[in-house]
């Protein structure tokens, strides 16, 4: 299972290359409290404000790097997209009464599953870069994750 430490310790070198490269940079965040009703609230607000402005959405994460739940390990993360992203993506009519349904109906199991052994496979590698793990070892898991990427998943979800 990933290990959280060699995590952390790739996130600070990570944190370390963005003062030393402009390319690399810090996005925007926020960090919610679920119980909290004025939290959430105020976190769809920011959503809708950015997404209103352009942006294509935002990603939810569990506050844990590695968050389990009680069927096991937690998706890693969430694309929460905005009305003209999915615009794009789905047609101008997606959001009209008659499509709804459908597309409510539309099953994300499996690009679920995806989602956690890409995530696995990138915590793998974090782990084989940070003990200085040979090259080819590391690029196993990247070539590990395009081959997933290959599968046939539907690629709007």
């Amino acid at each position: 299972m990933p290990n959280l430490h060699c995590g952390l310790r790739f996130l600070h070198w990570a944190r370390k290359l963005r003062v030393v490269h402009s390319t690399l940079f810090r996005t925007t965040f926020r960090t919610v409290d679920l119980a909290d009703s004025a939290a959430c609230q105020a976190a769809v607000a920011w959503w809708e404000e950015l997404t209103a402005t352009g942006g294509e959405g935002m990603v939810v994460k569990p506050h844990d790097f590695v968050a389990r739940g009680a069927k096991g390990l937690i998706q890693p993360a969430l694309k929460v997209r905005g009305k003209e992203y999915l615009h794009l993506i789905y047609g101008m009519e997606y959001d009209s009464a008659e499509n709804l349904p459908r597309l409510r109906q539309r099953s994300v199991r499996r690009k679920r599953s995806q989602a956690l052994r890409e995530f696995a496979l990138g915590v793998e590698a974090l782990e084989r870069f940070v003990q200085r793990a040979t090259l080819r070892a590391t690029h196993r898991c990247d070539f590990g994750v395009l081959a997933l990427e290959s599968e046939p998943v539907d690629a709007c979800l």
